[in-house]
């Protein structure tokens, strides 16, 4: 996976007691990378949520390969796989060097203040399909 990545640090507070990470830190990792991809596409999701929409994450498949220690850098790979009406679909890998440490599936859902589904707007459509 050569898309869009970012770079992140890994910190002492995101291992555990065995000096590797906790499984669900790389959860946080996994929504920086998928939070800047939408931004470099010019979705601020803030101003979005502003607006009363928001996106949970409703799906999540994480394979984990490889740990990650304490001191280590990593790259977290995003790819955006599929726009629904009401969701989005995002494959992503964390490597540490040419490593592969995890690979996960995150669906997105599109849903108003009231978590109700709605559309997703034209404007956030149009950006993810250039």
């Amino acid at each position: 996976m050569e898309d869009f990545y970012i770079e992140n640090k890994i910190y002492y507070h995101d291992t555990d007691a065995g000096g590797v990470v906790y499984y669900a830190n790389y959860l946080k990792h996994l929504e920086e990378s998928r939070c800047e991809f939408l931004l470099s596409k010019g979705v601020d999701l803030v101003d979005w949520a502003k607006q009363g929409v928001l996106f949970p994450v409703v799906h999540l498949e994480a394979d984990y390969k490889n740990p990650a220690k304490y001191g280590d850098k990593v790259r977290v790979y995003t790819r955006f796989e599929k726009l629904g009406n009401a969701s989005l679909e995002f494959s992503q890998e964390i490597k540490c060097s040419d490593v592969l440490l995890m690979k996960a599936k995150t669906v997105w859902a599109c849903v108003d203040k009231n978590i109700k589904p709605i559309r997703i707007p034209e404007e956030i459509r149009s950006r993810l399909k250039n």
